[in-house]
């Protein structure tokens, strides 16, 4: 995919790449509905089993280019252009597939939003973050008011929504936005390698732990009352069935998906 996105497959694995690294990979419109086709294409590859995100040039992103995306959201226009993925799973349908975030450098507002939607960040030593709507007259829209008090706990997260300050990786981790910190110029190597990962196991088994988890953070009844007939349909699939053999053999399982 040619312009602000570029797009690499390596086996089951997708790297997605914010690529306007002369603007700091900011968001114009246009930048946002081009991520979104982007999130969905990885969601119908069927080889695909992980995305990874990352950013090309200096920094994650330095947030949204206001001067072009103010007006288009005042008009009410679609954040996703029509996708049918959001990559911020608010606007259209959440990617259904594990995304692994890797950050470096500056992560402003809708950059770490996306690391909020993903299911694992990686970020190096050098990252900061800070969600600046409030200082901008508006107010985080992209999942921050829900997420970051989720992961972190209410008063954690208002501590930083509410005064726009910077955090760096450590205090990223403490609030939970982070799992993982790596020296500099490691963070995409380390996520690629925890995507492969989790390429590497039944992708049945992963997109039902991603739906119960995701299930459960809304309501954790509901997940429970799933859990038991969800397994036992997973008991027969051929994965399944692939595992045991494996096992019993100590080999290392292929799965297929089926």
């Amino acid at each position: 995919m040619a312009g602000t996105i570029t797009i690499e497959d390596r086996g089951h694995v997708r790297l997605i790449g914010l690529n306007r690294p002369e603007k700091r990979n900011a968001f114009t419109f246009d930048m946002l509905a081009e991520l979104a086709r982007a999130y969905t294409d990885l969601a119908d590859a069927p080889e695909i089993r992980c995305g990874v995100l990352f950013a090309h040039g200096a920094m994650f992103t330095a947030g949204l280019d206001l001067a072009d995306v103010a007006p288009r959201v005042a008009a009410g226009d679609s954040i996703t252009g029509g996708a049918r993925i959001d990559p911020w799973g608010l606007y259209a349908e959440r990617c259904p597939k594990p995304m692994v975030v890797a950050v470096h450098g500056k992560c402003l507002t809708l950059g770490i939003e996306l690391a909020l939607a993903a299911e694992i960040v990686v970020a190096d030593e050098s990252a900061t973050f800070a969600q600046i709507e409030v200082a901008r007259g508006i107010f985080p829209f992209g999942g921050a008011t829900i997420r970051m008090a989720r992961a972190g706990g209410y008063q954690n997260a208002m501590r930083w929504l509410l005064t726009g300050d910077e955090f760096n990786a450590e205090q990223a981790r403490q609030l939970g936005l982070v799992q993982e910190i790596v020296a500099p110029g490691q963070a995409l190597e380390r996520a690629v390698e925890i995507a492969q990962r989790i390429a590497a196991q039944a992708p049945l088994g992963v997109a039902a732990t991603l739906k119960s988890a995701r299930l459960a953070q809304q309501d954790p009844e509901a997940a429970a009352s799933t859990i038991y007939d969800e397994v036992r349909a997973l008991m027969g699939t051929e994965d399944a069935r692939a595992a045991v053999t494996a096992f019993v053999k100590r080999e290392t399982p292929v799965f297929t998906g089926r």
